[in-house]
């Protein structure tokens, strides 16, 4: 390749990974569900909404006096254990004990054959 296109090339890639470094996730309409006491402070004076969203933070202008760009709620998650056999990933050793497996914090279930029984938690958001 020539020495002109390797450096384009390097140039995009760069600014395409720092836009992404920067950008947060927008939040969800529920984690934006907030009594207007509870809200905490996100932005600056004058914020835009994109901008506001753009720093992972909710924007709502309806309420006057609490701040418009604010904090989201966090995202609520629940350790299950997976349903698909299939999708277990291996937490213990041949012969592990439901009770040895539970202490190390995994999944126990003696069934079927030619999976993990032993397995490890997944994390899912309510």
């Amino acid at each position: 390749m020539d020495l002109k296109v390797i450096c384009v090339l390097s140039v995009v890639l760069i600014i395409a990974l720092s836009t992404l470094a920067e950008g947060k996730t927008v939040p969800t309409r529920c984690q934006c569900k907030l009594p207007p006491r509870e809200r905490k402070n996100c932005g600056y004076p004058g914020i835009s909404a994109v901008e506001c969203r753009k720093a992972g933070c909710c924007f709502n202008t309806s309420v006057p006096g609490v701040p418009w760009c604010f904090a989201p709620k966090a995202k609520k998650v629940e350790k299950v254990c997976p349903n698909d056999p299939h999708a277990r990933i291996n937490c213990g050793f041949p012969g592990i004990t439901a009770k040895e497996c539970e202490r190390k914090g995994c999944c126990f279930t003696a069934h079927p054959a030619g999976v993990p029984w032993c397995f490890y938690h997944r994390v899912v958001e309510e």
